[in-house]
């Protein structure tokens, strides 16, 4: 697949991965009394229990990916979106840590993909050293024999019986990276999404609505 139209699909694949669908079912964490309070001038970001707060966001949970699992995923992130002449590799923009966010959440279906992305990287790190040679890691191999290794288990229809399970790994993997890099600011700007821009044709806020949200 070309580098052109690997990246297309991948936007395409974003823009499902981001539907509110995708975080269907999942109940907020009980409110933490300890948690403190964020100084805001407005007092409706300051968030509850069931909205975040959105100015200074708090992650209520432990990470659980090791180093080693964090490199291997930032190296895997990288090949899935690497750098461009248009935007940065999916690492720079931490995706490998929003899939250690994404993984650490105390919710089934998280903790279901836990041991899916723990078991591809050990996966990952059995297959390089079985092609390239013994104590070979991910991390250790050049693009081309990532490369290799990943076009075996990049398309899960195609993938071979004993690589289905690296393939819904791969899959795994390439739907949080492009949900991680296209929701930061110069993934929208990649996608060419300008819903937040604002347009030379409308006007300022009134000062009453300005007042409402307490920005006045």
């Amino acid at each position: 697949m070309s580098e052109i139209s690997r990246r297309t699909a991948i936007k395409v694949i974003a823009a499902a991965a981001a539907a509110p669908s995708v975080f269907g079912g999942c109940e907020p964490p009980e409110a933490d009394p300890a948690r403190p309070s964020s100084p805001s001038a407005n007092p409706l970001a300051a968030g509850t229990a069931s909205d975040p707060d959105l100015l200074e966001p708090i992650v209520p949970w432990e990470r659980s990916l090791d180093e080693h699992e964090l490199e291997t995923l930032a190296a895997l992130c990288d090949l899935i979106i690497p750098a461009d002449d248009r935007s940065p590799a999916a690492s720079t923009l931490g995706a490998h840590e929003f899939v250690d966010e994404w993984v650490s959440a105390p919710y089934e279906g998280m903790q279901k993909d836990k041991v899916l992305v723990r078991g591809g990287i050990v996966w990952l790190d059995a297959e390089s050293a079985r092609r390239f040679g013994a104590g070979k890691r991910f991390v250790d191999l050049t693009v081309a024999q990532r490369t290799e290794i990943c076009d075996d288990i990049c398309y899960q229809p195609d993938a071979k019986p004993e690589h289905k399970s690296a393939a819904r790994f791969f899959d795994k993997i390439r739907d949080l990276t492009a949900t991680a890099f296209y929701t930061t600011r110069e993934g929208m700007k990649d996608l060419g999404y300008v819903g937040n821009t604002p347009l030379a044709s409308w006007g300022p806020p009134p000062d009453e609505a300005l007042r409402h949200v307490g920005l006045i």
